[in-house]
């Protein structure tokens, strides 16, 4: 395994076969994003190296990100900040829509523009140390990163406003329940299964991944028949791939993997040699 890649002064890139790992880096700063780390992971994510099907994003340190580097704010006329706002947008745009499926590593603070990089990741595994919240509120501002978008869609507009007028701190549990992350796992075990997820994730068909990232989002927010429609030329699309032909000959062929209940009741696959 060779040595992680400098993206920016901040950021890290690990490329391990299919899967690439993002890592946050500036611990001192308790992973405080600036503008340089922004752009750097956009960049990235705009375009993968060849061979990634997947990428992790975790962080050094105790923190996942406690947002973003306020020093950048503080000499800013109002038209520059229409356009810092718009700087963050882009870059998290290609995390979200991108290519590639993105797991994200959650512990200690995720707040801020943290918790707004988190939210542009696809499946996000937190470890009981995790925290949520959106200060901006208390410090004269206003969210700029996408979250008034993305979060209520997860928690509801009533419950991001509780946060933002109020300052409400939100533990790793009651995250969980709300959906801001989709796994709670033991401390220090949350890279384990992000690594475990992305793995699973890079033997999908990538025509699949795509579909799942590119239309599925689309089609939650259209009207029900236009979404229907769209779903059709999906399916279409994705059992037409090669990939998509040779899962369905395993499995008719009885050698693909069934879905069974695992024991923490999630659903898992049994390993190949299986009964269909």
């Amino acid at each position: 395994m060779g040595k992680p890649a400098r993206l920016g002064a901040y950021v890290t890139a690990d490329v391990r076969g299919p899967i690439a790992v993002i890592t946050l880096d500036r611990p001192e700063k308790r992973n405080a994003l600036d503008m340089q780390t922004v752009r750097a992971l956009g960049a990235f994510f705009r375009d993968p190296p060849t061979g990634v099907a997947v990428a992790v994003l975790t962080s050094s340190g105790e923190h996942f990100s406690a947002g973003l580097d306020l020093s950048e704010l503080t000499e800013t006329s109002v038209f520059e900040g229409v356009l810092h706002s718009r700087s963050w947008h882009e870059p998290f745009n290609q995390i979200q829509l991108g290519t590639i499926p993105v797991v994200s590593v959650l512990r200690g603070a995720v707040i801020g523009g943290g918790l707004e990089l988190a939210l542009a990741t696809h499946i996000r595994v937190a470890e009981p140390s995790a925290y949520y919240a959106l200060p901006e509120g208390t410090r004269g501002i206003f969210v700029g990163g996408g979250a008034s978008v993305r979060l209520p869609r997860l928690i509801g507009v009533h419950r991001m406003t509780d946060m933002m007028l109020t300052g409400r701190v939100i533990d790793a549990t009651s995250g969980q329940e709300l959906g801001i992350s989709q796994y709670l796992v033991d401390d220090g075990s949350g890279i384990d299964r992000a690594l475990e997820l992305a793995t699973r994730i890079s033997e999908n068909s990538p025509v699949t991944n795509f579909a799942v990232l590119q239309a599925l989002p689309r089609i939650a927010e259209m009207g029900p028949q236009e979404g229907l429609f769209v779903e059709s030329l999906m399916a279409a699309v994705s059992q037409g791939s090669d990939e998509a032909k040779a899962l369905l000959e395993e499995f008719l062929a009885g050698r693909a993997a069934k879905v069974t209940a695992s024991p923490s009741g999630g659903v898992t696959a049994s390993p190949r040699g299986g009964a269909s």
